[in-house]
């Protein structure tokens, strides 16, 4: 073989090369499943580890006199003036039936948006971190009853760093503490 046509025929043999590495790669590609992660504000009650939806999570108080509400339900500790805006406050430990504490140094109120025109704090025992969690990594709660009523504040559980992480689901437990308006019984 002549110079030349030993150097076309590599070229060739490099030319299918590259195109069965491209090949490989789009086929890699196509294969690999994005990994969708959701964020998680983390807290603790009663010794347990709970999270929210991050972007629900408004600011992080630390705990202070709250007004009474007369008549109000037992988890409602009362209302809180939040830069001229009047939020009401909820015990979480009342809300899922645990025995009451004292407030201590820990003790938070995390304020989240319920929806435009409204936010809610919570008293948590303690503020933890915001977490990462991939979707796939989020278990359906179980149930411990045979009911759906023993998994209505619970989205998913989870195991973040070898700890069960609950993860609530805000909104549910909004709608299920809010007074149902006229309008919804009409």
């Amino acid at each position: 073989m002549s110079l030349q046509a030993e150097s076309d025929h590599l070229k060739s043999i490099e030319s299918m090369r590259q195109t069965k590495k491209d090949k490989s790669e789009r086929t890699r590609r196509a294969n690999q499943v994005e990994v969708v992660y959701h964020q998680w504000a983390t807290f603790k009650v009663n010794k347990e580890l709970y999270g929210i939806d991050v972007m629900k999570v408004k600011e992080v108080l630390r705990f202070s006199d709250l007004t009474p509400v007369p008549g109000a339900e037992h988890y409602i500790l009362g209302i809180i003036n939040l830069r001229g805006n009047v939020a009401t406050v909820i015990d979480t430990r009342r809300l899922f039936g645990m025995p009451i504490v004292e407030v201590d140094d820990n003790t938070r109120i995390i304020m989240v948006d319920y929806n435009e025109q409204e936010v809610i704090g919570l008293v948590v025992d303690s503020v933890d971190e915001v977490i990462n969690i991939p979707q796939d990594d989020i278990e359906r709660a179980p149930s411990v009853t045979g009911e759906e009523s023993s998994r209505r504040y619970v989205q998913g559980v989870c195991y973040y760093n070898s700890l069960l992480t609950i993860l609530l689901d805000i909104n549910k437990i909004m709608i299920s503490i809010t007074p149902a308006s006229d309008e919804d019984i009409h």
